[in-house]
């Protein structure tokens, strides 16, 4: 749906990775099931926003021309419209496991690249004249795949040199801008602000990279360079941002002082233990779902930080006795709760990510992504799917009032 933010456009929306759905077929029914009433509920009367998850398959079939038609007309039945896509998960991402799986193929692979560029065609076709478009993608791979290969960070960023040169093309060619947002992630290449900030200065914001932009597009260095920073960004999810103890208002600057374009502000809770003790582990329990990555980030009470790549490492790092402090770990948690499943969430980082959204213009494109909802113990599913989707749309739209 559509905000205003001092004159400058703001689209509130909630990703459909939600919903169960690889295929093309799957995924037209879990939005014709769910999206109507979802809309009834924030946005009955208005155009209402959706931000779709489109697997490697359903992107595929949605890019023939007859299929993406069929779509258009269903969304001009609804009143609804696309300014955003997640391009994350490429492949299977319910009922599985997904965990580390969930970054392949990545931006090493031709297939990233090939799924990427489809993707941002798709939404050049569906986007609504003068609205900027996102698309949010994987942070490059997974940190010790990166780990592995001297030239990981290179690699990388001539592949997304490349895309950005597509992208140049296609607003060329369809007059729609598009940016794709990397989005950090806990124990990923791109993991911290910090991070970010060194990539885009040492390997994207570089002659290099605005080499294969010009020489693909037959634009000035200038241009490329320019281009590179007008079509890459960061889609900054605020649960990650949790995790790592980073504080939303000073990443938003850090980002916005580097020349980096926030293409997409993905809001989301994580889970928060403010003080290990006994009972931990036998709550946590419920939280192990075998499905995802549910990184662990702990505070030393110095300040320090340890991170886990899973919940396992670290409780047996708590058996071991060699685990203490505050621990926030990577499970998506409704946005309107407070404490979850005997748990604080990071809800406070959540509202100062609002609280600093309002006050000053951060992104084009807030996501609600609480895409573990099959997941979460019992007691945190009392709802319907589409009652919680919506009254977490509400909530935010409280906090932004």
């Amino acid at each position: 749906m559509h905000l205003v933010h001092s004159a400058r456009d703001v689209h509130l929306t909630y990703c459909t990775n939600i919903h169960a759905g690889e295929s093309w077929d799957e995924v037209r029914q879990s939005l014709e099931a769910h999206v109507p009433h979802i809309k009834a509920k924030v946005s009955p009367q208005n155009a209402f926003g959706l931000g779709l998850r489109l697997s490697g398959i359903a992107a595929e079939t949605l890019s023939v021309p007859a299929v993406l038609e069929e779509f258009r007309a269903f969304l001009d039945r609804e009143n609804l419209y696309v300014f955003t896509i997640n391009a994350f998960p490429y492949g299977p991402f319910h009922g599985r496991r997904v965990k580390e799986d969930v970054y392949q193929p990545d931006w090493f692979t031709p297939e990233r690249l090939r799924y990427t560029d489809r993707v941002a065609e798709i939404l050049a076709m569906l986007l609504p004249e003068g609205m900027v478009g996102s698309v949010s993608t994987v942070p490059g791979t997974f940190k010790t795949v990166a780990a592995a290969r001297p030239d990981a960070a290179r690699a990388m960023a001539d592949a997304l040199a490349r895309h950005v040169a597509t992208l140049v093309s296609l607003q060329r060619r369809t007059g729609r801008e598009i940016v794709l947002a990397l989005e950090p992630e806990p124990c990923c290449f791109l993991e911290t602000v910090e991070e970010t900030l060194a990539f885009f200065r040492d390997h994207l914001h570089t002659n290099a990279s605005a080499a294969i932009v010009a020489d693909q597009t037959g634009t000035s260095p200038a241009a490329a360079h320019d281009a590179l920073r007008r079509h890459l960004g960061v889609c900054y999810d605020v649960c990650h941002g949790a995790v790592e103890f980073e504080e939303p208002a000073r990443a938003f600057a850090q980002l916005e002082g580097a020349g980096i374009r926030i293409g997409k502000l993905q809001l989301s809770s994580a889970l928060r233990v403010p003080e290990i003790d006994a009972n931990t582990e036998k709550t946590l329990t419920a939280f192990n779902d075998g499905v995802y990555l549910h990184q662990v980030v702990q505070r030393r009470r110095n300040g320090s930080l340890v991170r886990y790549v899973d919940l396992e490492p670290a409780l047996a790092a708590l058996r071991a006795g060699k685990a203490g402090g505050e621990w926030r770990i990577h499970c998506h948690v409704p946005v309107f709760l407070e404490i979850a499943g005997g748990f604080h969430s990071t809800q406070p980082t959540l509202k100062a990510a609002l609280a600093a959204a309002k006050s000053a213009f951060v992104a084009p494109h807030l996501e609600v992504e609480t895409y573990t909802w099959d997941v979460l113990p019992p007691e945190l599913r009392q709802s319907s799917r589409a009652d919680a989707i919506a009254r977490e749309m509400l909530w935010v739209l409280e906090e932004l009032s």
